[in-house]
């Protein structure tokens, strides 16, 4: 059941500007604005909502295993920006890196003739702090949050960079990816998004890279940090209707698994004596969830920022 519900693993159901010469004090008093940030990976695409009176701190929002090429699902089928235009935060939305777990991968894909090998958490934590300081973006001052595949490396990341991040959010995450064959239903959905191959992200299980990129076995490393860890149990709801049936099923069968990695966390944190914020309410693996998801985290994001 794993493997099958995974397979259809979802998000859910331009101007161009470079830094300026010279570094700037303050960032752009609000307003929306897309940008290329350079990479090992090639120019990456962003959208970016400027903190409402030019403070220095940023909210990193990572997409699903779906992510499209030209822009943050967050931007279209949520109301982030909206929740989060009076406050003195830099919204940005990194566009791309379906199937890649935001991680950095061994290799290119094999099996789907990837020209570059992934080097996300090599873009998230170096090249874009660095590329945002030229626009005045704290490279110290920052939280990250994600859906899905970017819930659990939200959590990942922030762990291993505790210098970058003051707090961190998953919604729906697969936060537990080396519970024992859990692996095979992550290769299902990465052939299924684009036919990328597993092995050539972490290599084979038990790789040290695998528990490397297990926000639950590294939990130990986020003791201290702000954490909002939320998922459904898999109940659909009215925020379900518009997708209909088939894709409400899925969804349903995709937060059952989310639950499940998400209690191990919590078992996990709690035995470890690390304090996080835990939700498993009624819900299923879709946008509108996420949308009031992050609502709820807002405040406690304000907050681990100092805005």
């Amino acid at each position: 059941m794993a493997t099958a519900v995974l397979v259809s693993w979802i998000g859910a159901a331009a101007a161009v500007a470079d830094p300026p010469d010279t570094q700037i004090v303050r960032t752009p008093a609000g307003g929306f604005e897309e940008l290329f940030a350079p990479s090992s990976m090639g120019p990456i695409k962003l959208q970016v909502q400027w903190a409402a009176r030019g403070g220095s701190a940023a909210l990193y929002v990572l997409d699903g295993l779906r992510a499209p090429n030209d822009h943050s699902q967050w931007t279209t089928d949520t109301d982030a920006l909206r929740q989060f235009a009076g406050d003195n935060v830099t919204l940005v939305f990194p566009v791309g890196g379906r199937s890649s777990f935001y991680t950095d991968w061994y290799r290119p894909s094999s099996t789907n003739n990837q020209a570059t090998t992934y080097k996300w958490e090599t873009f998230l934590t170096r090249e874009l702090p660095a590329f945002l300081e030229g626009f005045g973006v704290s490279r110290t001052n920052n939280a990250i949050v994600g859906a899905s595949m970017g819930g659990s490396a939200a959590l990942t990341l922030a762990g291993h960079h505790r210098d970058q991040f003051k707090f961190a959010g998953s919604f729906s995450g697969f936060v537990h990816p080396t519970f024992p064959l859990w692996n095979e239903a992550m290769r299902a959905a990465m052939v299924d998004e684009g036919n990328f191959n597993l092995d050539d992200m972490w290599g084979p299980v038990g790789d040290p890279a695998w528990n490397r990129n297990d926000a639950t076995e590294q939990a130990e490393l986020l003791r201290g940090l702000p954490i909002y860890l939320w998922t459904g149990n898999g109940t659909p709801g009215p925020l379900d209707l518009p997708y209909g049936v088939g894709n409400t099923v899925n969804a349903m069968g995709l937060e059952a698994i989310t639950e499940i990695s998400a209690e191990m966390f919590r078992d996990r944190a709690a035995a470890l004596g690390i304090a996080a914020r835990i939700d498993i309410v009624n819900g299923t693996h879709t946008w509108p969830y996420w949308q009031q998801a992050l609502a709820t985290a807002r405040p406690m994001i304000l907050g681990a920022l100092g805005v």
